[in-house]
């Protein structure tokens, strides 16, 4: 998995340990120029967040659950890839030392830039 991330993105850093605790190999680039990553990678403006990641022909983007993203490569859908807009507190990389977690929804960008949840958190 690569991930670009700005150079002085803190929480970015934080996903990318919860990515490696699941097992992922990750090459974390700095970049500061993250709307030409996001734009070369496919993913629609309204759903960007704070760092993009590339795995297996797919786009990660945002505090994107592990659990999510080995869903994602064990089903393979027709996509581009997983988008958790902005950085909602209690995601991977953004947890609150008192544990608040705000419901947030993973959508699965498909490959005509329309998209569906595929992961609600916390689960119901």
């Amino acid at each position: 998995m690569t991930v670009h991330k700005h150079p002085s993105c803190g929480c970015c850093g934080l996903w990318i340990e919860h990515m490696r605790e699941a097992g992922f190999e990750v090459d974390a680039r700095d970049n500061t120029d993250m709307a030409a990553v996001k734009d070369a990678a496919g993913v629609p403006h309204a759903l960007g967040s704070c760092h993009t990641a590339e795995v297996a022909g797919y786009f990660i983007e945002g505090h994107v659950p592990a659990a999510d993203v080995l869903r994602l490569l064990r089903e393979r859908p027709q996509a581009r890839g997983l988008a958790l807009p902005g950085m909602p507190l209690g995601s991977p990389g953004m947890e609150h030392p008192d544990g608040i977690v705000q419901p947030y929804t993973v959508s699965l960008v498909l490959e005509d830039g329309s998209t569906r949840e595929f992961g609600r958190h916390p689960r119901d």
